[in-house]
């Protein structure tokens, strides 16, 4: 069913598209320049070719990111699967802490755990900027 549309501030939009361009990017780099720095991020315990997780979360990276930009009418709902990608993505991250690996800059513990601290942002970012969150609490005032 398609969403109305409400109306977004100028913030909004920028960081919507700017989280869009960021997953284009992130996306296009699980498929090709960064696949083998990505694969060191999945966890063990996942039942999955390691190669073949990475190349299935880029393009879902790749899919939500196009949605966040090009997709109005179905904004709200991109938040919430793009805020649900983020948080299935979190072990990946915590397995990097966990086994210390270096990767895309984060060559300390410190590091690793401060961008853990980080990700609920990333959770929280696509839910602001479809205006997800806003949409789900004017449904519950109704």
């Amino acid at each position: 069913m398609m969403e109305t549309l409400q109306s977004y501030t100028t913030a909004q939009n920028f960081f919507r598209i700017l989280l869009g361009c960021l997953l284009v990017f992130t996306g296009t780099g699980h498929l090709s320049f960064l696949h083998d720095g990505y694969i060191s991020q999945v966890p063990d315990w996942v039942p999955l070719d390691k190669s073949l997780v990475v190349s299935l979360s880029g393009v879902v990276e790749l899919l939500l990111g196009i949605s966040l930009i090009f997709l109005k009418c179905y904004r709200v709902a991109v938040g919430w699967v793009a805020a649900a990608f983020f948080l299935a993505i979190f072990p990946g991250n915590y397995a990097q802490y966990a086994n210390h690996v270096d990767a895309f800059g984060l060559n300390t513990d410190s590091a690793r755990l401060a961008r853990l601290f980080m990700h609920p942002l990333l959770i929280i970012w696509p839910l602001w900027s479809t205006g997800a969150w806003s949409s789900l609490m004017r449904g519950k005032r109704a």
